[in-house]
């Protein structure tokens, strides 16, 4: 345990020493994020705030596992492997959103492809090489779903992926709730003695914990798809290796939220015609258009956050 939170520090201290030079690198780069002129026009404001901030977290997470947490530990390669594929992918989306460029994100089907063909190799290792085929179920112990485990884990994977990406609409918004969802499952590996898998959730939190002192509000820098979409590839492995990804719509209630109400949204919004549920999918631009200062709608979605992965916590020790 003593190892796992001095690796957490660590990072977290690496990467806030290195987050500034890396900001001001960032703005020479002239990556400014393009804002879409469909979202609440208070946003305008943020117009060229330099986006990709999610390298410095990936980058962080990258270099210490594996100079402090990958020898003798080969499954957390995989954690690895997910979050540098799908921050390439990101970090290719991103390209196409900066300001003063053509506009040209990925290809939705491409896009699509690229997520399935990762979490269906995620999935084959998780099932193939690390032996992982069951789900612990709160109160009713360990239970094998054999072959079926595959398709539920690249579901979950690809969708976890997209609710964080989804959630990153607000300064510190996806920062702070990963955080919180890493640190949940960092302690649930304590409790399984798998010192490996929580070092690395703890690594995660660290860098995360770095990059919020640029990302809070006003942010100096957006983690895009870059950071979103790896933090999300990273959640869904670390909550299969720990076999409570029954758990992670809990733990990542946030995720779950925004994600879903993007989701209803535009099928809603298809199927009458042009009608709306909310004022403005996702979730958090909805209470912006109630009132709320991004703020408020960060701290108390960290709130929901902090007690979703509070009660994912005590259910997986009832297990």
């Amino acid at each position: 345990m003593i190892y796992a939170l001095s690796l957490g520090a660590m990072t977290l201290v690496a990467a806030l020493l290195a987050g500034k030079p890396f900001v001001g690198l960032l703005r020479r780069s002239k990556v400014g994020k393009e804002i879409n002129p469909v979202g609440p026009e208070r946003h305008q404001l943020k117009a060229g705030t330099p986006t990709m901030g999610g390298l410095l977290i990936v980058a962080a997470v990258l270099l210490f596992t594996i100079v402090a947490n990958l020898a003798g530990r080969h499954s957390i390669g995989l954690a690895l492997g997910v979050m540098a594929a799908l921050a390439a992918l990101g970090f290719m989306d991103d390209l196409g959103s900066l300001q003063g460029r053509q506009q040209r994100s990925l290809n939705k089907r491409l896009k699509f492809l690229a997520f399935a063909a990762i979490g269906l190799s995620a999935a084959f290792v998780l099932y193939a090489a690390l032996e992982l085929n069951s789900i612990r179920v709160p109160y009713a112990g360990s239970h094998d779903i054999g072959p079926w485990y595959i398709p539920i884990a690249v579901g979950v994977v690809v969708l976890t992926a997209g609710g964080v990406a989804v959630t990153d609409g607000l300064d510190g918004l996806a920062a702070g709730s990963s955080a919180l969802a890493f640190l949940a499952y960092g302690i649930i590996a304590l409790t399984q003695d798998q010192d490996s898998l929580a070092a690395f959730c703890f690594t995660v939190v660290g860098a995360l914990l770095a990059f919020l002192w640029y990302n809070s509000h006003p942010a100096q820098v957006f983690m895009g798809d870059t950071g979103a979409l790896a933090l999300g590839g990273g959640l869904a492995i670390a909550a299969f290796m720990s076999e409570h990804w029954l758990l992670l719509p809990l733990i990542g209630i946030v995720f779950v939220l925004e994600g879903t109400s993007d989701a209803i949204q535009v099928a809603y919004y298809r199927l009458t015609g042009g009608k709306r549920i909310l004022k403005m999918a996702p979730l958090h631009h909805h209470f912006e258009l109630l009132g709320w200062s991004e703020p408020q709608v960060v701290q108390r979605f960290w709130l929901l956050g902090a007690l979703g992965a509070l009660v994912g916590i005590i259910l997986a020790l009832e297990v």
